[in-house]
């Protein structure tokens, strides 16, 4: 069973979010890679979690 992912971490930075293991940043044990996984957080900033896809399609180039 899959460990509840965390919406807002305190440090995200800290930790791996790469799979359900959450390594430490500085201890990454499952070779998912060289690097640490980052969180939406980091990423798309605190509202993540509230983004949704833009409901309306591209128009196709030429």
């Amino acid at each position: 069973m899959a460990k509840k992912f965390p919406i807002n971490p305190a440090h995200p930075e800290r930790v791996c979010w790469g799979c359900d293991r959450y390594c430490s940043a500085d201890d990454l044990r499952c070779g998912n890679g060289s690097g640490r996984t980052q969180h939406p957080a980091e990423i798309l900033g605190d509202d993540w979690h509230s983004w949704t896809a833009d409901e309306q399609k591209a128009e196709p180039t030429e």
